[in-house]
């Protein structure tokens, strides 16, 4: 790191068991990320309440070239919180989840949701709760009524637009989230 690590402690005396334990989280995310300028850390004591067990508050603030990390582990959302050591791993890991995703964006890994598969209803039977759907390709696919999402069922036409998922069904392909696409 360029800069020195900053460590601060709020409502607490500073600890030197607990600096040595932020210190190798550290080191332990500079080993993961090389271009690390500078890391602040804040761990902050509950206040003193009639009741015991208050929540730790850690917040850790990285420095990079391009941009700043902060994790923010808010004691009422995390109530593992009430040791400070474990308020301190587990902003080290959420903040060690964070760069390797930022990582993986940067090199173009990021997960990419396929596009669903389109055509267009080539049949419907009403009386039997149920359609066909005919692909680009020429497959026929079956849906059931409880599978489309955005229409009444009794409202659709032999010819719209659909969007789906196709799954596996005892008797071949069928679709389900089917998501009418030309509705007005």
């Amino acid at each position: 790191m360029q800069r020195p690590l900053q460590i601060t402690f709020r409502n607490m005396k500073s600890s030197e068991a607990v600096e040595t334990r932020i210190k190798q989280d550290v080191a332990k995310l500079e080993r993961s990320c090389e271009n690390l300028l500078g890391c602040r850390v804040v761990v902050e004591a509950p206040r003193a309440h009639k009741q015991k067990g208050g929540l730790f508050h850690t917040r850790i603030e990285l420095s990079l070239p391009a941009e700043n990390i902060v994790v923010n582990r808010e004691p009422d959302l995390h109530k593992s919180s009430t040791d400070v050591y474990v308020s301190i791993r587990d902003a080290f890991a959420a903040a060690e989840k964070q760069l390797k995703q930022r990582s993986k964006r940067r090199q173009g890994e990021v997960k990419t949701h396929e596009a669903k598969p389109e055509g267009r209803i080539s049949a419907l039977f009403p009386e039997m709760d149920y359609g066909r759907i005919i692909t680009a390709d020429g497959d026929d696919i079956y849906f059931h009524r409880n599978s489309i999402l955005n229409a009444d069922f009794n409202t659709l036409k032999v010819g719209s637009k659909v969007s789906f998922v196709v799954e596996q069904g005892d008797e071949g392909p069928q679709a389900s989230s089917v998501r009418i696409m030309d509705l007005k």
